[in-house]
């Protein structure tokens, strides 16, 4: 068995064990790649303050995100076709979220719905909406979280159209579906993946098909969802949500300080800075670069979390230092998932975990809640 060290492993573990089709569609971005690079790059080319003789003995990671306390300001975001990674994924990363003290989103697009997740956990997550053409599904799968006790609503609000992805098209990995002889006989060569989905609850998009069958005539799930993404979403549809839902809301891809501004001045409880993983608009900066301005701007009036490139707990405690309260995982938990199920899951929210500790006391933090800029490397400028 080999050693986990960090999610690399996790992710090359995943390579080997799932379809080609499957890893590509977690582990690839929108065209050529641009914004799905600069997450990363940007993030990797931050450096710390490293601070000695520090007493950092009693050191605390627990924080609090829109209400929710939890050991670490990590969260797991909601990403589709997870129950397609590994059998019953929702339900196994929901759970191994649970025990590490960290909270799981739901996405609309999720396999398993949001009544098998809320059946197979004890504490509140998060669920995320996609407003479809059709308002009617929105007003029923808000409906539906409220009564799951989801304790945030995060409407995605980057998805007016789904950015090309080339590895989903040469792979079939379409909707509905192109089956092609290299996928087939890739499904064929891994039996444990496909036994394992087989067995899982689900098949299709669980939250979509609950609905589909008080409308029939309609297409299947995957096509439904996929000729429903609306071009007209607007801040006025912001405000007939919050009309529908009572709790805390967020909108999620934010990546622009003016689109920040209108947010906080709409009232929402928070923003989750992201350029969807680098999956949208290729092109666009990346998130660590817009985060700082976007903190500085409204981190007072909102919660202000961050996604896109997370690997480790050293990144994370860069996009603190940044200017964010929390941060979200959506590749890194699914390296895992792929590779292990939920303890793969469990292994990278633990790997983070332990990163983020060292890093903590290498760079003389006691309380991850009062990170700032300051633990951050800016050479001085000589004229």
């Amino acid at each position: 068995m080999t050693e986990i060290t960090n999610i690399e492993d996790l992710r090359r573990i995943a390579r080997k064990r799932i379809p080609r089709a499957i890893f590509d569609y977690v582990d690839s971005g929108a065209y050529d790649e641009i914004t799905l690079n600069a997450n990363r790059s940007e993030l990797a080319s931050i450096r710390f303050r490293q601070r000695v003789l520090i007493d950092t003995s009693k050191r605390t990671m627990e924080t609090e995100l829109l209400g929710e306390k939890l050991a670490m300001p990590l969260a797991i975001a909601p990403t589709g076709l997870t129950g397609l990674v590994h059998g019953n994924g929702e339900i196994l990363a929901a759970k191994a979220a649970e025990a590490a003290g960290s909270i799981y989103t739901l996405s609309t697009m999720s396999i398993c719905t949001i009544e098998d997740v809320a059946a197979a956990i004890k504490k509140p997550f998060w669920f995320q909406l996609y407003v479809f053409r059709d308002r009617e599904f929105s007003k029923s799968v808000i409906a539906r979280a409220k009564a799951a006790k989801c304790s945030a609503l995060f409407v995605t609000v980057d998805l007016p159209i789904r950015g090309q992805r080339h590895p989903d098209i040469k792979n079939g990995l379409t909707v509905p579906p192109r089956l092609t002889a290299r996928n087939v006989f890739d499904i064929v060569t891994k039996p444990a993946w496909t036994m394992k989905v087989l067995m899982g609850k689900r098949k299709s998009f669980g939250n979509v098909e609950a609905y589909l069958k008080k409308t029939p005539g309609l297409l299947g799930a995957g096509a439904w969802a996929n000729n429903h993404f609306d071009q007209s979403l607007n801040w006025r549809d912001i405000d007939w949500i919050r009309g529908l839902w009572p709790g805390k809301l967020v909108l999620k891809g934010i990546n622009d300080v003016d689109d920040a501004k209108t947010a906080a001045s709409a009232g929402v409880d928070g923003i989750v800075v992201s350029n969807h993983g680098g999956r949208q608009l290729d092109g666009a900066p990346a998130t660590a670069t817009t985060l700082p301005e976007i903190a500085s701007a409204v981190g007072d009036r909102l919660e202000v979390l961050f996604d896109g490139g997370i690997r480790s707990g050293q990144d994370v405690l860069k996009a603190l230092a940044l200017g964010a309260r929390g941060c979200l995982i959506g590749r890194a938990y699914l390296y895992g998932l792929a590779a292990m199920g939920e303890k793969g899951v469990a292994t990278a929210l633990d790997v983070i975990r332990k990163e983020l500790d060292a890093s903590m006391i290498l760079t003389g933090v006691k309380d991850i809640r009062k990170v700032d800029e300051r633990i951050l490397y800016r050479p001085a400028i000589t004229n």
